[in-house]
């Protein structure tokens, strides 16, 4: 069924109807319409898979991904558009540009956690770079597996869904494959791309660092850490996994945290409906085990028949425990005291480029040091994951994390292929003479003069395809008079 499925596809964008600018747009749409018609099955979809509440779905996932139709949308004509390089004087007479062209085939492999966005936000970019596109959601949010297989094909022409088996599917060739998931699978995705020399795009995660600095304010910090640790149950690639402070701090951090916990969720999480619940059993018991040998500052219960494990605050965490050695992806919050920025900086920097970094401090020299002497995917300041939500910035790993990127116009560029263009004229044979046989000194110096620093920077200008013959001929008079100036 996989292979009938990408033939299906491949048949699909080679005749050519995912390639007007006008069919994208039409699909776009369409995709949007979705969303707006299917919001109350979706959001259904979400709570049985994950007890998401009802006004975090469209917060978490709906919001977000109609504002990437509505840009692609808007943009795409520009996005589309042969983009001008600058000339050198060889070429000041001819076309020169990048034509954003689409792959092909694109395989997406959807992920659990945030199933609407993070399989349909790479999906906006595919349909607006002109490629077809298999679809994979991940069968461990099922509900939200099966709607969505379900609606794709009434949607969306160009869109295959419905697949089921992963490995089959990998063994078949693809233009490029986007991935979101564990680096576990990662490496398959990437192993099985390379026996077809497959460009990959994997958006992986890791132990996402957050430090907080001893004079930032504690209630606001303490805050915005909770929320972000502690939504969708800890299931986010880029919450934070562990907290880097001094010991001074730590007990106010930890109180700071319990405030808001109780301001959040009140008394008993468990019967909040805003708290959610860890997707399935096996990733319940795998949260739970590296909690094992460790005594909870906050929290720490848990109840295996309706997969609940509470808010969960682990004070002073050595660096060597398991906690710290692979991502936690639950709600289980490891703090590590530092001495200084000096000692934070060095424990970032020894592990493996996190996706994101977040450091909390109203300090600008902290700030300052904290981004130039670490690595990762992203980074905010003074707040958690706020970096993903704009799509005018890549979201995407480094090393570990990850290779590629999107979000906005990067999905589109991340899902095209660059063509290099350049459209010459018959004309000014003599200009190219001094490439052809047999060789001389005069004609190098030629060459030289012809190959030097464009006369239009594009970093600072507009250039006018469309310029009159007047400035056509001005160029090649300058042209003539540079090489007569060589003899």
């Amino acid at each position: 069924m996989e292979m009938q499925v990408v033939q299906r596809a491949r048949e699909n964008f080679l005749a050519g109807r995912s390639r007007p600018l006008e069919f994208r747009v039409q699909q776009l749409k369409s995709l949007q319409r979705m969303i707006t018609d299917r919001q109350g099955e979706i959001a259904t979809a979400l709570k049985q898979d994950i007890n998401r509440s009802q006004y975090d779905t469209p917060l978490l996932e709906l919001i977000g991904l109609e504002n990437e139709i509505s840009l692609a949308v808007s943009k795409l004509a520009q996005w589309a558009a042969p983009r001008p390089v600058e000339k050198s004087l060889l070429t000041i007479s001819d076309q020169v540009y990048i034509q954003p062209e689409p792959l092909g085939v694109v395989l997406i492999i959807g992920a659990w956690n945030y199933p609407w966005a993070l399989t349909l936000q790479p999906l906006v970019g595919a349909i607006a770079a002109g490629n077809a596109a298999v679809v994979k959601p991940s069968e461990l949010s099922e509900y939200s597996a099966s709607l969505l297989k379900a609606l794709l094909p009434r949607y969306l022409d160009q869109v295959c869904g419905g697949v089921s088996e992963t490995q089959e599917l990998l063994r078949q060739r693809f233009d490029h494959i986007f991935y979101t998931g564990n680096s576990t699978v990662g490496k398959l995705v990437m192993e099985a791309a390379a026996r077809h020399l497959t460009p990959v795009t994997l958006e992986l995660g890791g132990k996402s660092p957050c430090y907080i600095d001893k004079d930032v304010d504690l209630r606001v910090a303490c805050r915005r850490i909770t929320w972000g640790k502690f939504v969708n149950c800890g299931q986010t690639c880029i919450a934070p996994d562990y907290i880097l402070c001094e010991p001074s701090i730590q007990n106010r951090v930890v109180e700071g945290i319990r405030q808001t916990l109780l301001e959040f969720y009140g008394p008993d999480p468990k019967s909040s409906p805003d708290y959610g619940r860890i997707i399935n059993q096996r990733h319940f018991n795998h949260v739970m085990a590296l909690l094992d040998g460790y005594t909870a500052a906050l929290g720490g219960q848990s109840d295996s028949s309706q997969r609940y494990i509470a808010p969960t605050v682990v004070k002073d965490v050595p660096p060597h425990a398991r906690l710290m050695q692979e991502e936690i992806f639950g709600p289980l919050l490891p703090i590590v005291t530092v001495s200084d920025i000096d000692d934070a900086i060095h424990f970032i920097s020894e592990r493996e480029k996190p996706l994101a970094i977040y450091v909390f401090s109203s300090n600008k020299k902290v700030i300052k040091r904290m981004l130039a002497e670490t690595t990762s995917g992203g980074v905010t300041v003074n707040d958690v994951m706020m970096h993903y939500t704009l799509n005018s910035l890549p979201f995407g790993g480094v090393g570990q994390s990850g290779t590629g990127r999107y979000h906005g116009k990067h999905t589109f560029d991340q899902l095209s292929h660059h063509r290099a263009c350049l459209v010459k004229s018959l004309g000014m044979e003599e200009v190219n003479m001094v490439w052809y046989p047999p060789q001389n000194h005069q004609k190098a110096r030629r060459v030289r003069l012809t190959m030097r620093t464009p006369l239009v920077d594009f970093s600072r200008k507009t250039y006018i395809w469309a310029v009159t013959a007047t400035v056509f001929a001005f160029e090649y008079c300058l042209l003539a008079l540079c090489v007569c100036l060589c003899d």
